[in-house]
């Protein structure tokens, strides 16, 4: 039976692809045509009955001679979804890329001091005497009094005397710089620059994909004006959420190191990790694990679901006239549980893109079992590519997006053994039981605790691969 939804997916991958070979942007108003014109041929396809047209009667019966009327209908429609797919990919990623370049930093205000009246936007990172952080703009002015063009948001970076020398009249970033604060700062900024190293951090791209268009720092010397805090607002509430977190483990923790990394992991703020740290787990392999990515969002949501199936299917003993899972199954309500987890821990630590990209899978994988839709794990994995595409296309120019991808392809093609995965299912659930008369006779049959606990934690790491797949 043809399905729409693989031609679709695959037409969206490589409609993306092909527009970030492009060397150089078209015009806005081009990629908008392209998207209005595949739209209208969608419509047609879907509405209009066009066989009555003579050149498509004509088209199917040549083609019909070669092959049958059935299999030239699939392919023709596979191929019809394929390219208008690709077309409205293409169009899309190409409007985003055109729009953002517009607002791109003025040439001639690089180097030059301006007056930039904004509000933190995200957690300042700190490393000693400076901090760097997002700057949402305002308003911008010369020194002069002109008001200049902005990009919305600048990466700021704000130097104490470390860098600055011995100056004493430097006024350092302040202890509480607070996200929501509302700042009138003296400040140079440049456009972003990465180097082009191969197989090297892409940082051009990364700053891209944050949405920032300049980069700059704190004019705070004796020549300059000082910076003004301007009072507090209730932007960012999930950022003020995020700095308290982090004082109160600071406050709590003595040791610096182990503060750094739990800061780390509840909060995002890698920054709070020391360097001698750092290079430990580098040398160790285990950086990786200090950054919020897709394995600690899958693992929190696992572990949210199972909890949640595990009571949901319980709710009886405390609701005998009504369980829950009378109006709502146990399944839709673990995913559904574990998709919001995942949203809040990923929102909590900071929003980056892996941590997105994890979001939108699970989301699509829960939207799937609400509805009761049961796709092949290609096509579904296919979907969840397309749909990650959709919303941030130029993760197909790095390098975690691959890595991701081709490993749950390849447990994806790896199959399944649904035999032994259901006995083990079912010896795992042992583990959460009250003794039966089944482990009663294991134990009289001479199977030693040691035994019957390695045969437990075997089984339930596979019912846990299971479950991995399932979710």
């Amino acid at each position: 039976m043809f399905s729409v939804i693989t031609p679709l997916a695959l037409g969206w991958i490589a409609g993306t692809a092909l527009q970030l070979q492009q060397a150089q942007l078209w015009a806005g108003e081009v990629y908008w045509g392209l998207a209005a014109v595949a739209l209208m041929s969608l419509y047609i396809a879907t509405r209009i009955d066009v066989s009555r047209f003579a050149w498509v009667r004509s088209a199917t019966v040549l083609l019909s001679r070669a092959s049958t009327g059935a299999g030239v209908q699939a392919a023709v429609g596979f191929a019809l979804a394929a390219v208008l797919s690709a077309v409205l990919a293409f169009a899309q990623a190409g409007a985003r890329a055109s729009h953002y370049v517009q607002t791109a930093l003025n040439p001639a205000l690089e180097g030059r001091t301006l007056q930039v009246l904004g509000i933190v936007a995200n957690l300042p990172q700190r490393t000693e005497d400076s901090a760097r952080f997002r700057f949402e703009v305002e308003s911008a002015r010369e020194s002069d009094g002109t008001l200049v063009e902005l990009p919305p948001q600048l990466l700021l970076g704000w130097y104490g005397n470390r860098l600055n020398g011995n100056d004493d009249k430097v006024q350092a970033p302040p202890a509480d710089l607070r996200p929501g604060d509302r700042w009138q700062l003296a400040v140079r900024l440049k456009a972003p620059h990465g180097h082009i190293n191969p197989h090297g951090f892409d940082y051009e791209l990364w700053l891209w994909e944050q949405g920032m268009q300049a980069k700059g720092y704190v004019r705070n010397g004796a020549k300059d004006a000082p910076p003004q805090w301007l009072g507090s607002t209730w932007a960012h509430p999930v950022e003020r959420l995020r700095q308290r977190v982090r004082s109160a483990i600071d406050a709590r923790v003595a040791d610096r190191a182990m503060a750094g990394i739990v800061a780390a992991l509840l909060v995002g703020d890698q920054a709070a990790i020391e360097r001698a740290d750092w290079d430990v787990f580098r040398a160790t392999g285990v950086a990786h694990l200090m950054a919020i990515s897709g394995l600690h969002i899958t693992g929190l949501a696992w572990l949210a679901a199972m909890c949640v199936g595990w009571l949901w299917r319980r709710s009886d003993v405390w609701s005998a006239r009504k369980p829950w899972s009378l109006w709502l199954p146990a399944p839709i309500a673990a995913s559904a549980c574990a998709a919001m987890v995942a949203l809040a821990y990923a929102v909590f630590t900071g929003w980056g893109v892996p941590a997105q990209r994890t979001v939108w899978m699970l989301g699509v994988v829960t939207l799937l079992r609400v509805y009761g839709l049961r796709w092949p794990l290609m096509q579904l994995w296919l979907t969840v590519c397309a749909v990650v595409l959709a919303l941030d296309p130029w993760a197909l120019m790095q390098a975690g997006f691959w890595l991701s991808f081709v490993a749950v392809g390849v447990l994806f093609a790896s199959g399944s053994h649904a035999p032994l995965e259901a006995a083990a299912h079912s010896d795992a659930l042992n583990v959460f039981e009250v003794p039966t008369e089944r482990s009663s006779q294991s134990s009289q049959s001479g199977e030693t605790d040691g035994k019957r606990l390695g045969r437990i934690a075997t089984s339930t790491w596979v019912s846990a691969q299971r479950m991995w797949r399932e979710q």
